[in-house]
């Protein structure tokens, strides 16, 4: 008695413009999850936590770029972009300075720097820099510390 009959002619455009905007919709999706910047963030929290030298690595799988600043990070990638903050910090971003490259990746600082006040000058110059977009694969993250002075190194 109610049935809608299937043959009128309104409910087959109906019918079509439903299934455009479902199909319009679901095109929109992001096809792949967004990076994880909180993890990345949880990561650099943990080194920059420690009470001793620490040494932190998270992979950047979903991420095509990284943008780390001072006080935050956040990753791009095909399911979007996210951002999240550092619990503690500042943490220095090391990108494109060979001599800080070092030091994160192992060197003593006063062997690259010659002393560590060099090497903490330097640091706060990094911190001071405007973040910018950056590939990157995997994040590294190293807490130097020296005569009662820390400093986290991430890149």
């Amino acid at each position: 008695m109610f049935d809608v009959p299937l043959d009128a002619w309104y409910v087959w455009i109906g019918l079509a413009v439903v299934s455009s905007t479902a199909l319009g919709v679901v095109g929109l999706l992001p096809s792949a999850p967004p990076p994880d910047a909180s993890g990345s963030a949880r990561t650099v929290d943990s080194v920059a936590a420690s009470d001793h030298a620490a040494v932190g690595r998270h992979p950047l799988s979903n991420a095509e770029a990284v943008r780390l600043g001072a006080d935050s990070i956040s990753l791009r990638g095909a399911g979007g972009t996210t951002h999240a903050a550092f619990g503690y910090g500042p943490v220095t971003p090391v990108v494109g300075d060979t001599k800080l490259d070092a030091v994160l990746h192992g060197k003593p600082p006063t062997r690259v720097f010659g002393t560590f006040d060099a090497f903490e000058r330097r640091a706060a110059r990094a911190r001071r820099d405007a973040p910018q977009w950056r590939g990157a694969d995997e994040l590294v993250v190293r807490r130097v510390n020296s005569g009662g002075s820390d400093v986290v190194l991430a890149g």
